[in-house]
C-alpha cells in the first residue's frame, strides 16, 4: 500500500480509499473507489462496493480488492486529494479498459 502525498496525484486505475459522503444523507465514511482520471486538482472516482448483488465490473480479491466488490459506474463523484487516505491497489491494464470501454458505452448515449 502506497501512501498519497501533497502533490502526488493518485492516476486513472488507482483503488484508493476516500472520504465519501453519501447521497441520502450527511454522513462520510472511508469507502474504496477505483480513479476514473484526475485534473487541476479534482479526482474523478467510481465507487466500489462488496454487494455483488450491485451491478458493475467485477473486482476480485485475486486483483487485490479487500473483498470481492463491484466498481459501480453509476456512483461517480469528484473528490480532492486531501479525501484520500491512501492508494490501496492499481488495476490490471485489461480492467482498466473494460472500465474504459464500459465508461465509454454509457456516454455514447448523450450522442443521441
Amino acid at each position: 500500500m502506497k501512501k498519497t502525498r501533497r502533490g502526488h496525484m493518485p492516476s486513472a486505475g488507482d483503488v484508493v480509499i476516500a472520504r465519501v459522503q453519501f447521497t441520502d444523507s450527511q454522513e462520510i465514511k472511508l469507502r474504496p473507489a477505483v480513479v476514473l482520471f484526475q485534473e487541476l486538482g479534482n479526482i474523478v472516482v467510481a465507487g466500489i462496493t462488496s454487494n455483488l448483488r450491485m451491478k458493475g465490473i467485477q473486482l476480485s480479491r485475486s486483483e487485490g480488492a479487500v473483498k470481492d466488490s463491484v466498481i459501480k459506474l453509476n456512483y461517480i463523484f469528484t473528490i480532492s486529494e486531501a479525501m484520500i487516505s491512501r492508494v490501496v491497489f492499481k488495476l490490471t491494464r485489461e480492467k482498466r479498459n473494460l472500465v474504459f470501454k464500459e465508461m465509454e458505452r454509457r456516454l455514447s448515449e448523450l450522442k443521441r
